[in-house]
């Protein structure tokens, strides 16, 4: 019998969004579009795909790096200060959000005011290596988001296995492209890579070799036993590690738009997770409601979740654009000793590694917000 008042769906969450939506924002987008892009000639389209990846970064990339200050920093007075989240969680709070960002800024400035390009170019360097680094730390995250999900979990032994496999095609990865690349640019600005010797890159890429195989045959074993796999979470730890990492200089095309992806897959779970907050932020006071409250709790929650976004895409500009190029027109000087890209350089340099830092301590399971409203 209906009583005019209902409550919101207890049912356990399978999926962020839903079946096909978490399937291609979690990677099966890039399954989609690889044999596309792998079957163009990349000399008559890297132009068209380069401009691209331009636009889709103001849409999709830069917001997501914004979304991360957004919830870093919501808050983070109290978070790194009243001490109600736990120490560990807290001594996490104040590096990332206040000593990482200092150290890096004061980096990047003396490096700017002294015209060292070379030390520049380490900061560089250090942006690939950290880049890399929370491609498979994302990948590993939403293997174990769908595995919470789905409430299809692996053992710890099982996890170690997956999560060292992610390590150690990272490193190799970074490795190689130190050996085979001695010289690029960034903006303008040349940096030199690492001059890694070709036996540590043989022996990185052997044990990643090796770890790859032993994480098969987790998954198999996995099948085997249970039937069922959080197959979305093994697709993000699969396109993330090997296609966006391990492999994405396997076409030029395919290396321009592999950040657009990994910025999907990343904006998936931000979005939930802003969504579950708004959620609980507009729920009616009671946990009750007619319809009519209901109706105006899912509106706040949709304007909610537009402000968010729209806020997101205003900072991401600010902060990969707005605010470099008018310290560009402002000083001339870094620009005569170092080149006009120097502060899109730094920018994006800086934003590139502290955003690992907020990653590392917003998403870990242990955080009180994470718990709630990614896994609660």
């Amino acid at each position: 019998m209906q009583t005019g008042t209902r409550t919101q769906s207890s049912a356990p969450r399978r999926y962020l969004f839903g079946p096909v939506r978490d399937f291609l924002t979690f990677g099966g987008s890039s399954l989609v579009l690889l044999p596309v892009v792998l079957a163009l000639p990349a000399d008559r389209f890297v132009a068209t795909f380069a401009f691209a990846a331009l636009l889709l970064a103001h849409v999709i990339n830069h917001p997501h790096f914004a979304h991360s200050y957004q919830i870093f920093y919501r808050g983070f007075a109290k978070k790194a200060f009243a001490g109600s989240i736990g120490r560990e969680m807290q001594l996490r709070y104040l590096f990332a959000g206040i000593v990482a960002p200092a150290l890096l800024a004061l980096f990047l400035v003396t490096a700017v005011a002294a015209g060292e390009v070379r030390t520049l170019g380490y900061a560089a360097n250090a942006m690939a290596l950290f880049v890399g680094w929370h491609y498979v730390k994302q990948g590993y995250g939403l293997l174990m988001v769908d595995c919470a999900l789905k409430k299809r979990f692996f053992g710890d032994r099982d996890k170690k296995v997956l999560l060292v496999n992610s390590y150690a095609v990272w490193l190799s990865a970074w490795a190689y492209g130190n050996a085979k690349i001695s010289k690029t640019s960034l903006w303008g600005i040349e940096y030199f890579t690492f001059a890694i010797p070709e036996w540590i890159v043989f022996v990185g890429i052997a044990i990643a070799s090796i770890t790859s195989a032993l994480t098969l045959a987790v998954l198999v074993q996995g099948f085997r036993e249970r039937g069922q796999l959080p197959w979305n979470g093994i697709l993000a730890y699969f396109v993330s590690i090997y296609l966006w990492l391990a492999f994405v200089s396997v076409n030029p095309l395919w290396l321009l738009i592999t950040p657009a992806l990994h910025s999907l897959q990343y904006l998936a779970v931000v979005w939930r997770f802003e969504t579950n907050y708004a959620t609980a932020l507009n729920a009616p006071a009671s946990g009750t409601a007619d319809e009519k409250g209901w109706n105006s709790s899912r509106n706040r929650v949709r304007l909610h979740i537009l402000v968010f976004v729209m806020i997101g895409a205003v900072a991401g500009f600010i902060g990969f654009w707005g605010a470099p190029l008018l310290l560009t027109a402002a000083a001339e000087a870094p620009q005569k000793a170092l080149g006009a890209g120097v502060f899109l350089f730094s920018a994006w340099v800086f934003i590139n590694v502290h955003h690992y830092f907020m990653d590392n301590v917003m998403w870990r399971r242990n955080n009180p917000d994470t718990k709630l409203y990614l896994f609660g």
